[in-house]
């Protein structure tokens, strides 16, 4: 049986509540053989990073919960020459900080970047599912059982079949099968404000085009004049706007490498 984490993006409100619960459990606490203290400051072994993206007005923002993944094949097992990290049966990974040696292999080997150096204490450290709960009866690790909005979800992955359907994880390209899945990460916008220059007011209901190698997506500006096209790949689009009596307006080779805010953007009256 395999444990996982299920996070879901578009429930997280980004009250931090993880990253806390986290800290609380393990700053000054002595939880061996499972962890040693953390610092108070300097490490997040669950850190919320913000994602901001866009330009003002049109700006998004999402947040995404980073911890070990605990990989089904961990690199950072494979690095350690102290034989100090193992992976216990339920499949969270744990660094041993009696064995551990310091030397930050593991550090280095992690493409996830959510391994710590303790300098105090010249150990290497990480989240542990608290495993030091889970093995005394608790159900659910601090961060998962402190979310507010159930965008963190823990418990055997044959339970969770369902919410991992269709998500995603992080550097699949590494080949270490992460056991943190990730839903509803929000892709790249196009976004604008369509107005009539003479009448100075915004124009509702122009029709709005978006094409990228065949493939078209298709929107109207809402009571505000404003356009979104969400959830786009990264590529470059053709944008076109429509709007009864005026004339067509063009964007070519919009790239959503980041995500585009084509400001306010006027409309000419046809001849």
């Amino acid at each position: 049986m395999s444990k996982v984490f299920v996070i879901d993006v578009a429930k997280c409100n980004g009250c931090y509540n993880c990253q806390l619960a986290c800290k609380d459990e393990h700053v000054g606490n002595d939880w061996s053989p499972y962890a040693k203290p953390q610092p108070e400051i300097g490490q997040f072994w669950v850190k919320l990073e913000d994602h901001v993206r866009g330009t003002i007005p049109k700006v998004k923002v999402h947040y995404v919960a980073k911890l070990c993944n605990h990989c089904e094949k961990p690199a950072c097992i494979e690095s350690c020459g102290a034989s100090a990290i193992y992976k216990r049966d339920d499949g969270l990974v744990i660094i041993d900080p009696d064995k551990c040696k310091g030397c930050g292999a593991c550090a280095k080997a992690c493409p996830y970047d959510v391994i710590y150096f303790n300098k105090e204490l010249k150990i290497s450290q990480k989240c542990t599912g608290c495993a030091h709960l889970l093995d005394v009866g608790y159900k659910l690790p601090r961060c998962v059982e402190n979310c507010p909005t159930d965008a963190m979800r823990f418990g055997e992955e044959e339970e969770l079949a369902d919410l991992i359907r269709g998500a995603v994880v992080m550097n699949p390209e590494a080949g270490l099968r992460p056991r943190v899945y990730y839903r509803n990460i929000p892709g790249q916008f196009i976004a604008g404000t369509v107005y009539d220059p003479v009448e100075k007011e915004v124009i509702i209901g122009a029709k709005c085009r978006a094409v990228s190698g065949g493939k078209i997506i298709e929107t109207v500006t809402d009571e505000y004049g404003d356009f979104w096209f969400r959830d786009l790949p990264v590529g470059k689009f053709d944008v076109s706007i429509d709007a009864p009596g005026f004339a067509r307006k063009n964007f070519f080779d919009v790239d959503t490498e980041q995500c585009v805010n084509l400001g306010d953007i006027p409309m000419e009256k046809k001849a």
